[in-house]
């Protein structure tokens, strides 16, 4: 039986030669040391440090761009120029679920003016001298940009309900007029000190933030150092802000 022959071929008495005979012997076998429990702990826990490591390294990466841009103009301030326009700090967002209205009555959220640079002006419907200057600068600023010009919106945000000049409606073609409340307003923007609302151009971030003040009255000269700030903010944004905005948020 194969049981007996395993029996008899492992059995001293029927040993065959030694080795210098050429005799086959048992096969060895070697058994190797296991790792240290403590060893192997803290392999796993150099691994997983070096996971969470690379996993802020790609955070930095993809947040890169934006915190560059900002750190560029409010930092480092580009060209070693101040900023011709006062920067606001801290920032004012858009009040949370401020309603505005189309000139046919139609109410919108004032945040769908997100997704855009804005620049902004404030003024009553029957639009004085200060406010058809206004309008006239904010069209000519938004075309000084050249291919730039289609991230910038210029706003008009009327005051009250008071019916707009008509010899000025086709002037505003391309702009966004609004009505917006006093409490809207003032939620959101504010003048120089001894200032009015209506005397400034304001610029908001594509992230709805009032971040700068033009000074008062502004003139064709003065236009000419807010459209080298406008120009900054473009170039220093341009790695993480996209020309127009999703559809649906149009206002």
């Amino acid at each position: 039986m194969s049981g007996s022959n395993l029996s008899d071929a492992y059995s001293p008495r029927t040993a065959g030669p030694g080795p210098e005979q050429g005799a086959e012997q048992p096969l060895g076998l070697t058994v190797h040391s296991l790792p240290h429990a403590g060893d192997a702990m803290a392999a796993m826990q150099r691994t997983r440090g070096k996971g969470r490591w690379q996993m802020l390294a790609l955070l930095l990466v993809c947040a890169a761009p934006v915190i560059a841009s900002y750190f560029t103009y409010y930092v480092i301030r580009p060209e070693g120029r101040r900023s011709f326009g006062e920067l606001i700090d801290p920032q004012r967002p858009m009040p949370a679920q401020a309603r505005v209205h189309a000139l046919d009555g139609t109410p919108l959220r004032l945040d769908a003016l997100r997704g855009q640079w804005l620049l902004v002006s404030v003024a009553p419907g029957a639009c004085d001298a200060d406010c058809r200057n206004n309008l006239y600068l904010q069209r000519q600023l938004r075309e000084s940009m050249g291919r730039e010009k289609e991230r910038v919106d210029w706003v008009w945000l009327v005051s009250d309900d008071a019916e707009l000049p008509a010899d000025i409606a086709p002037a505003l073609a391309q702009a966004t007029v609004l009505r917006a409340d006093g409490a809207t307003l003032d939620a959101w923007l504010a003048p120089a000190a001894g200032h009015a609302l209506a005397e400034h151009l304001y610029v908001v971030d594509p992230m709805g933030h009032w971040m700068m003040r033009f000074p008062a009255h502004l003139d064709r000269s003065g236009a000419a150092n807010a459209k080298r700030d406008l120009e900054r903010l473009l170039r220093a944004s341009s790695s993480w802000d996209l020309a127009g905005r999703e559809q649906e948020e149009r206002p």
